[in-house]
């Protein structure tokens, strides 16, 4: 990645220009779209996807405007990390991601059901650390929505550098307590760092699998731990047939930083099957429901030493794959 200073002043002023030149042109390929929508499928595959592309353009835009009017009303940076100002970078993130969520309803049909009993993540008063199965497009752009506009909660995540390329992921999260990493970096003292010090209505988010689920990368998983002698572990991995072994090194960074908070464990099935590009424009409309399940640990009920977490954290991932199993989708027969 380019360093900060590059980012700041020469590819944000560039990714603004981009994006108004883009926008000018937009009703013009909205308009083709549509006009060639009847002579394919009929599903206005190329009208949806250029609904979406227009929309985050848009919110891109207007992001970036008020991140440098924030920044300039702070002192020109002086106060930003102050409670005024970081809160009010928390309610961009949840707009940003409300009007992107309700635009994803409308135009690719998608639906969120949640099952069980509310998690305690619904009632601020004690952090919390959220562990997430990752799976399918957007799964986290979704988990961190429900986070902020559902249960008013200001989530601290640890994210692949290589999305700071987004000048609005770049500048917002940057301001906010998040860690950028890249794959040479260790990041569980970054873990350890975010979950320490988190306050009532703090969540530090994170995806114990550290990517996004597929066949390869499961099988992958399974052979590391092979490569490494930890083949009980890895007979444990081969049982679950929807998620990745969880690698317990963030898991417990985090569990031993922040020992006051309550643990949330989140699966969601639904986009199980869009594994690629392809994938998404063949089912698009989506016309799915993403089926959540979250589930509530009291401090007090969570394990103490290491072996045990690390035997925990893979008895949670088994609960999550024979959650998935029951509600996910299935090939017909």
């Amino acid at each position: 990645m380019p360093p900060r200073w590059v980012r700041r002043i020469v590819l944000a002023p560039v990714a603004l220009v981009l994006i108004s030149a883009a926008l000018v042109t937009m009703p013009v390929w909205l308009l083709l779209a549509g006009a060639l929508g009847p002579l394919g499928s009929g599903r206005l595959r190329a009208l949806r996807v250029s609904w979406m592309v227009a929309v985050y353009l848009f919110l891109e835009l207007v992001a970036l405007v008020v991140l440098f009017a924030l920044w300039v009303a702070s002192g020109f940076g002086w106060r930003l990390r102050g409670p005024r100002f970081q809160r009010a970078h928390y309610v961009l993130t949840g707009l940003f991601l409300r009007i992107l969520y309700d635009q994803a309803r409308w135009a690719l049909g998608v639906k969120v059901a949640v099952v069980g009993t509310d998690p305690d993540v619904a009632a601020p008063g004690q952090p919390e650390l959220v562990f997430c199965r990752h799976a399918g497009p957007g799964d986290s752009f979704l988990l961190v929505h429900a986070l902020v506009n559902w249960f008013d909660r200001e989530p601290r995540i640890v994210l692949k550098a290589t999305l700071q390329w987004d000048p609005v992921i770049d500048v917002l999260l940057n301001r906010l307590p998040n860690h950028f990493v890249t794959v040479a970096e260790g990041a569980e003292s970054m873990i350890a760092e975010l979950a320490t010090g988190l306050d009532h209505n703090d969540v530090l988010v994170l995806f114990p699998e550290g990517g996004n689920f597929t066949p390869n990368r499961r099988e992958r998983a399974i052979q590391r731990l092979h490569d490494l002698g930890l083949h009980a572990m890895a007979e444990r991995a081969e049982r679950m047939r929807h998620v990745l072994a969880p690698r317990p090194g963030g898991t417990l960074a985090a569990l031993d930083a922040a020992p006051e908070a309550g643990v949330i464990w989140v699966a969601h099935t639904g986009l199980d099957k869009l594994l690629t590009v392809a994938d998404v424009w063949r089912h698009l409309p989506l016309d799915l429901t993403i089926t959540m399940r979250w589930w509530s640990v009291e401090p007090s009920e969570v394990p103490t030493g290491q072996q045990e977490r690390v035997d925990w954290l893979y008895e949670w991932w088994a609960k999550i794959d024979a959650w998935i199993d029951r509600h996910g989708p299935h090939e017909p027969a």
